[in-house]
């Protein structure tokens, strides 16, 4: 991942913007800090995509996960002491 400081950054933002589109991640610092990452918008929704489900074949979850312990939760809402 290549650091570009904000003056380069704005003088070679066409060329920056290129190797971002290219699938270049860039770190835009500021006096030495980094403040921003340049990513190409499909590469940015390729890792959003990865990411979702990325436990599916690791963990079992069960089909009723929606009335899971339900009269449990009942019992504890019911006006019955």
């Amino acid at each position: 991942m290549r650091t570009v400081n904000m003056h380069d950054a704005k003088t070679h933002f066409s060329r920056l913007v290129a190797a971002a589109e290219a699938g270049e991640a860039i770190i835009i610092a500021k006096a030495g800090r980094p403040v921003a990452k340049l990513v190409s918008l499909s590469a940015a929704e390729h890792v959003i995509q990865q990411r979702i489900g990325f436990l599916s074949s690791r963990a079992v979850f069960p089909d009723d996960t929606d009335t899971l312990a339900e009269n449990d939760i009942a019992a504890m809402f019911s006006a019955d002491e």
